[in-house]
C-alpha cells in the first residue's frame, strides 16, 4: 500500500468513514502489531495496545498533516509512543530513595559493557560513511527504523529489486568492514 493511499484513508477516517477505518486498520495493524511486540515483548499486551491505538487513531485522524508527514511514521509514532506509555504504567513509582533501589533495573549493561557498545556504534558509523550515502541511508532506514523493502522502494522511488541489492551489497561490505 501507497504513503499516499494510507494518507487518503487517514484523511476519510476523520470525516468519520468507518470503510476507511477498517481499511486502515487491515493496511496497517501488522506494522503496528509488529512494533507493539517489539516493545511489550508479550503478544496478549500487543494485541490489547493494538486495540487501544486505533482507538487514538479514530481520535486523532482530524490531527493528521497530510502532505506535511509521512502517514506510516505517523501510525508508527502513535503506535510506539503508545507502547512505551504502557512499559511505563507497569513500572511502580519508588516511595522513597531506598524503594528506587529495590525497582533498580539489573537488565541495564555495566560501565564497562556500554564502553564496548559506544565503541561498537563508532565503528558501524565508520563503516557505514565508507558507503554510497544513497545505500547507507537505506541500510539506516531498513534496519534502524524497520522499513520494508516496498516501503524503501516507494520512497527511494526506485524498484524493490535495486533496494534489495543495495541492501546485500551493503551488509556484505558493512561486514567486510567490521572483520576488519
Amino acid at each position: 500500500m501507497q504513503s499516499n493511499d494510507i494518507e487518503g484513508l487517514i484523511n476519510r477516517v476523520a470525516i468519520g468513514d468507518r470503510v476507511a477505518f477498517i481499511s486502515l486498520y487491515k493496511m496497517t495493524s501488522p506494522k503496528l502489531m509488529g512494533i507493539c511486540l517489539r516493545i511489550l515483548n508479550n503478544r496478549g499486551d500487543a494485541e490489547d495496545a493494538v486495540q487501544e491505538i486505533y482507538v487514538k487513531v479514530w481520535q486523532r485522524s482530524r490531527t493528521f498533516a497530510a502532505g506535511s508527514s509521512n502517514p506510516t511514521a505517523w501510525l508508527a509514532t502513535i503506535a510506539r509512543n503508545h507502547a512505551i506509555d504502557l512499559i511505563r504504567a507497569r513500572k511502580p513509582a519508588p516511595d522513597d530513595l531506598e524503594a528506587a533501589y529495590d525497582v533498580a533495573d539489573d537488565t541495564m549493561p555495566s560501565p564497562e559493557a556500554q564502553v564496548g557498545i559506544k565503541d561498537e556504534g563508532r565503528r558501524i558509523d565508520k563503516c557505514l560513511a565508507e558507503l554510497d550515502p544513497v545505500h547507507a541511508g537505506a541500510v539506516r532506514r531498513a534496519y534502524v527504523e524497520g522499513l520494508s523493502y516496498l516501503e524503501l522502494s516507494e520512497q527511494m522511488k526506485v524498484p524493490m529489486n535495486t533496494v534489495r541489492t543495495w541492501l546485500r551489497r551493503s551488509l556484505l561490505k558493512l561486514r567486510e568492514c567490521m572483520q576488519r
